[in-house]
């Protein structure tokens, strides 16, 4: 009876640290926020963390389209919005935020980018998940003019190329097909003028939001490659030492 007792004591005490350690796994998930301004190198910076961490990736814009691939409710209500060129409704991209990030694991780490954009989003994503770090990529918007002004497109294939850094070999054509380069409207000076002041409007109350909250993070600099060692530095600090990827597979960053 004494043994029977002692067994039964031993399972108890197993199972309770395996549920203590579960729960304690949950908890230490880490999820963060990235933001930046249209050009800031946002999305090269995401694919890097990707690449570098075991952290996933949940692009706002890629989970949209996907809904709309799927003709789900949710995408088919979207796709109305795109298609007249209207914002989609904040209620809306947060229903498509939160239904994604409930089939993440609990346990897993993730990046969210392109959400939140407002702070009624802000507000909701606070109450329904919590967030651990906002990456907040501070480029000066005279060099983000300069880098999306100086861009022109191979618009069948996506190519892009950078009269300052990148090129075409034959000014105006696209290196394999000869094709031509077309600068789109998004790329316009006058556009990325818009662009940015919209940005700057909607996300000044956001990053207050956060920055009050302790959790901003800011990484100052003109370049990508000037950003990124800042920010594998803090994410190499908090992030636990198996999310580090061993690894380095190449991925294609967008955005």
């Amino acid at each position: 009876m004494q043994w029977i007792c002692i067994l039964n004591y031993i399972s108890y005490t197993l199972v309770t640290a395996n549920a203590k350690m579960r729960i304690g796994n949950i908890r230490k998930a880490f999820h963060a926020i990235i933001m930046g301004p249209p050009g800031s190198g946002k999305g090269t910076v995401s694919g890097r963390i990707v690449r570098d961490f075991q952290i996933q990736h949940l692009s706002s814009g890629d989970l949209l389209r996907a809904e709309i691939s799927r003709k789900s409710a949710l995408g088919q209500e979207g796709k109305k919005y795109i298609e007249t060129g209207k914002l989609v409704p904040d209620g809306l991209v947060i229903d498509l935020i939160v239904a994604s990030l409930t089939k993440v694991p609990q346990s897993s780490p993730w990046l969210l980018d392109g959400f939140p954009r407002t702070m009624t989003q802000a507000k909701e994503l606070s109450k329904k998940q919590h967030i651990d770090s906002v990456i907040n990529l501070d480029v000066p918007f005279a060099i983000i003019k300069e880098r999306l002004s100086s861009r022109w497109t191979h618009l069948p294939s996506g190519r892009v190329y950078n009269i300052g850094f990148n090129p075409p070999k034959v000014p105006g054509k696209d290196d394999i097909t000869g094709e031509p380069l077309l600068q789109r409207d998004d790329d316009k000076p006058e556009t990325v003028q818009k662009r940015l002041e919209t940005y700057e409007n909607q996300t000044a109350p956001l990053l207050e939001f956060y920055d009050a909250q302790g959790i901003l993070h800011n990484y100052h600099g003109t370049k990508t490659d000037e950003i990124w060692p800042k920010v594998k530095e803090y994410l190499m600090n908090v992030l636990p030492q198996q999310c580090v990827s061993k690894k380095k597979e190449s991925i294609r960053a967008s955005g």
